[in-house]
Formats: structure tokens, C-alpha cells, sequence
């Protein structure tokens, strides 16, 4: 039995975005994400039941500030208390798990896509993912871009505008680009 392009994605394969899965499941997000970044009103609820329902997994009091962007949204997993600030974009093409207690600063861009380097490929629409997974109470300040495959420990905070390439141990600061680490989280 052959894999589906979406089976692909999350295993890491070379995979076809141009599929009519993927493209009937990155339809269904773009009309969540229009029903939850034009919702007024009740401030409270902090996630529309449209996008709830489009996301993997949502944990309790999760808030997603509008507006917010997401590629497929059924790779993206929330854990309870998960603050998204206003301007996010995750790019679930694979997994994306974001631990309980995290929160995002404003316009912290999340990229599992791995593109080909060689334009004739990357012409084809033919793409590869890496999984990002962060830990449980972590932050990560505005404007900071994940790039694909890295994992960002527990209570690690990753400093506004960095560029997270590589993994960052639980209980880190790193800043800068790329972002390198600079001291240890006190307890």
C-alpha cells in the first residue's frame, strides 16, 4: 500500500503539497482562521469553536490572539494554558506540539517546511517536514522565527527576534541569530 501525501509530511518524506488532501485540508483552515480572526466580541473564549475544531489537539484555556495563521492546522497541538500572541504563524506542513504553560510572543513564526535548495525541485512542489516541538512553560519572545525540526526544552525562554536552528536544552535562554545560549533559567 502506497502513503498518502499527508503521510508523507509527518514522516518526513518528499511529499506533493499540490495534493487534493492537502489542499482541501489548507481550504478548511483558511475558512476556521477567517470565522476566529473576525470574531469579536466575547474575549474570553480565546478560541473560536471553528478553529478548535480544525487544530489536532487543544488543550483547556487556550487563547489565540488575532490575527493568527496556521497551514493545515490538524498538525498543531496545544497543551492547557497556551498563550498565542497576536500575529503568530505556524506552518504545521508536520507536527507541531507546544507544551502546556508556553506562551508566543507577538509574531513568533513557527516553520516545519523544508524546502529543496535545487530550483528545478523546488518548482515541482515537491517539500519534506521536520516536526518542532516545545516544552511545557516555555516562552519564546516576539518575533522569533523555529525552524524546522528543532525542539525547545521545558522552562526554556528563546529572546525576541531570534532564529532558533538547533535544539535548545530545557531550562535555557538563547538569543540572537542564530540563537546561542547565554544563561541558565533560575527556578
Amino acid at each position: 500500500m502506497t502513503m498518502s501525501e499527508r503521510a508523507k509530511a509527518l514522516a518526513g518524506l518528499h511529499y506533493n503539497i499540490s495534493d487534493p488532501e492537502l489542499r482541501d485540508l489548507r481550504a478548511n483552515i483558511r475558512k476556521a482562521l477567517h470565522v476566529h480572526n473576525h470574531a469579536v466580541g466575547d474575549e474570553d473564549a480565546g478560541l473560536t469553536p471553528a478553529l478548535r475544531a480544525a487544530l489536532g489537539g487543544v488543550g483547556r484555556n487556550v487563547f489565540i490572539e488575532t490575527p493568527f495563521h496556521c497551514a493545515y492546522g490538524v498538525n498543531l497541538f496545544l497543551g492547557d494554558d497556551v498563550y498565542i500572541n497576536a500575529g503568530c504563524a505556524i506552518l504545521d506542513c508536520g507536527r507541531v506540539e507546544i507544551g502546556s504553560k508556553t506562551m508566543l510572543g507577538p509574531a513568533v513564526q513557527i516553520y516545519t517546511a523544508i524546502h529543496p535548495l535545487d530550483p528545478v525541485e523546488r518548482a515541482t512542489g515537491v517539500e519534506t517536514t521536520a516536526a518542532i516541538t516545545l516544552g511545557r512553560n516555555v516562552w519564546v519572545g516576539g518575533a522569533a522565527v523555529l525552524l524546522p525540526g528543532v525542539t525547545i526544552g521545558e522552562n526554556a525562554v528563546v529572546g525576541a527576534g531570534s532564529v532558533v536552528v538547533k535544539d535548545v536544552p530545557a531550562n535555557t535562554v538563547v538569543v540572537g541569530n542564530p540563537a546561542r545560549p547565554v544563561k541558565k533559567v533560575t527556578d
